[in-house]
Parts: structure tokens; sequence; C-alpha cells
């Protein structure tokens, strides 16, 4: 089975079990580092990911994984909060950082900018929303959006 492949199988399985421990999947990767295959899953909850929730995720989902015999190569499985960093790239995200100053991307510049920082105020199918300080609400096209993530403030 293909890098693809793995990763929307595990994808399928990491939600349904997510769902049952009231965790939200964030993210899957099967990545290729310094030789080794690193089978990656982000999960997050509210009030914030533990070491045991990681753990409890990574031993149902390793149960799951080992018993559907999916990934015929021999791979590290790693279950980690995503961080504060992290892009957002669902609708799920978007839902629970609405009303959030967000930092974006893009591909192509806009206004001659390729980053832009606003806070988030909805969005659609496609585009983004962003009122920014002294401009109001801009709409971004989601196809010009390279990243979006929190803006961190310490």
């Amino acid at each position: 089975m293909g890098k693809r492949g793995i990763v929307s199988i595990t994808n399928e399985i990491g939600e349904k079990i997510a769902e049952t421990l009231d965790y939200d999947l964030v993210d899957v990767e099967f990545v290729k580092d310094h030789g080794n295959y690193f089978l990656r899953i982000y999960i997050d909850k509210e009030g914030g990911v533990s070491l045991e929730d990681c753990q409890r995720m990574s031993e149902e989902l390793s149960f799951e994984l080992d018993k559907q015999d999916l990934i015929d190569i021999p791979y590290y499985l790693e279950v980690s909060s995503p961080g504060l960093d992290r892009p957002l790239k669902r609708d799920k995200d978007f839902d629970r950082n609405l009303g959030k100053e967000v930092e974006i991307r893009l591909y192509k510049a806009m206004d001659n900018r390729k980053r832009l920082e606003g806070v988030l105020n909805k969005y659609d199918d496609d585009n983004f929303y962003i009122e920014i300080e002294n401009e109001g609400v801009l709409d971004i096209p989601r196809e010009l959006v390279s990243l979006i993530r929190l803006v961190i403030k310490f």
C-alpha cells in the first residue's frame, strides 16, 4: 500500500478511535526520516493533551493497525499534541479558532503582501475573511493560502 493509502486508512481508523476517546484527530503523516518510517498522529482535546492521552491513543491505534495489518514495512508510531504553532487545516480547526488572531501566508502576493495577520471572522468553501487592524475585513481566496495558523503571543 502506498503512502497516501496508509495516511487515508490510518486517518479513518484514527478518527473513530479519537471520537470514542473524546479527542480530536488533527493530522496524520507517514514520512521517512533518517532511513526510518514514522506514522505520526496528532491529537487534541479541550484543555490540551497529556502524555497519558497520547499513550492511550497510541495503544488503541496500534492494536487496530496490527489487527488490520495494513503497513508491510517497519515503522514507528508516534502520537503527540500538534503544538501551538501547528497549521490549521480542517474546517474543525477553523471553527475552533473563529475570533482568534491568525497568520496567513500566501502562494502569491495580494496587495503586495505574502503574509497577513488578523482576526479570523469567518470562512466558507472559497474564502477566509480576516479582519486586519486599520484595514477592515479582507476576503482571501483559499486557493492562495499556503499556510494558516494561530498567532502566538507571549
